[in-house]
């Protein structure tokens, strides 16, 4: 068999069924990779600057040479590494990149052809993967927002139009945050905005090629910003532009729904929560809120909060008016989900 080089449209085709690998050094695939990936770095990042300097400072040929001390110590161990993830798949194909598709990949793609694998290698690499990422941002939609007050139960309600075969893209799971104070109680690090991106353009590009109930995408109406995470300009703006429609669930309902999500938190959490949005929230309701917490009273702790993100929303003019606007009498998914669809009709 020979390696195959192949382009970026076949190699998104390809991923959906094979392993992927990236051979750029640990720090890259850290700082962001292709989703699912595995890390098999030709180089670790000490190894990457030496030999990139070597590359620089003196010839091409002394840099190969410093690289193959490198690499030939960890050729036994990479086929082996690769070997034990297809054998998981019952695969013996395998897709490999690099940064721009140069000679970290061609090395580790010439090593696991000889050893009997079925290879590709990606052209232009890692880099001609994230033009093709920011291209999917800038694509048209056809998006459909669902809006809300806190508490109103918007993700369970995406996850219900998921299970019933609509198209979904859950932003604060990709995100690992949930927008808010408390939108990291669970102290999840959350990842970089360029891995956030993949994983979005990934969702997007899966939809467009499959099946659903109906082509608007469903996605919850956010803010440009989800925790550290910066929503990307141009798909955001296409957000701002879509229809959209707003479900309103009567206050005591979303109450008691943040009050049994949150409750469950420790007490010290969820003070350190409110502590982050003293400045927006006020001191005196900080206090006042703090010391409901502190007294175990969390549904009046809530309360206050809940006061303070229904002003905040009220406020928001980031979206078009809704064309449809639906009053549900509580936060039960299942049953809410119904009503907006039966509405849509």
């Amino acid at each position: 068999m020979a390696v195959e080089r192949i382009l970026i449209d076949q190699f998104i085709k390809l991923s959906l069924e094979h392993l992927v690998v990236d051979v750029r050094s640990p720090s890259e695939f850290q700082h962001a990779h292709f989703p699912g990936a595995l890390s098999v770095p030709l180089f670790d990042d000490e190894e990457r600057v030496i030999v990139g300097t070597t590359y620089k400072q003196r010839s091409r040929e002394k840099a190969i040479k410093i690289g193959l001390d490198f690499y030939g110590v960890k050729m036994k161990a990479i086929v082996e590494q690769v070997e034990s993830e297809l054998k998981k798949r019952d695969s013996k194909t395998v897709i490999v990149h690099c940064w721009r598709g140069g000679m970290r990949s061609s090395a580790i793609a010439w090593l696991l052809d000889l050893y009997g694998f079925k290879v590709y290698q990606l052209e232009g690499g890692y880099k001609v993967f994230r033009n093709w990422v920011l291209s999917q941002m800038t694509s048209p939609w056809n998006l459909r927002i669902l809006s809300g007050h806190t508490g109103s139960g918007k993700t369970e309600i995406l996850y219900e139009l998921e299970k019933q075969n609509y198209p979904v893209i859950d932003l604060e799971g990709m995100a690992g945050h949930k927008g808010s104070a408390f939108g990291n109680l669970e102290l999840i690090s959350q990842c970089s905005n360029e891995f956030f991106e993949n994983k979005l353009a990934l969702q997007l590009y899966f939809i467009a090629t499959h099946d659903f109930k109906s082509p608007e995408i469903w996605i919850e109406s956010e803010s440009s910003r989800i925790g550290n995470i910066n929503i990307n300009i141009d798909f955001f703006n296409q957000m701002k532009v879509a229809p959209r429609v707003n479900i309103i669930v009567p206050f005591e309902k979303r109450l008691d729904y943040i009050t049994e999500e949150y409750g469950v938190y420790d007490n010290e959490e969820i003070i350190h929560a409110i502590e982050r949005i003293h400045k927006r929230l006020g001191g005196l309701e900080t206090q006042r809120a703090i010391a409901f917490v502190e007294e175990g009273d969390l549904k009046s702790a809530f309360e206050i909060l809940l006061i303070y993100y229904d002003r905040f929303y009220d406020k928001s003019t980031l979206f078009q008016p809704a064309f449809l606007e639906i009053e549900l009498p509580d936060t039960n998914p299942q049953n809410n989900t119904q009503l907006i669809l039966e509405n849509l009709k």
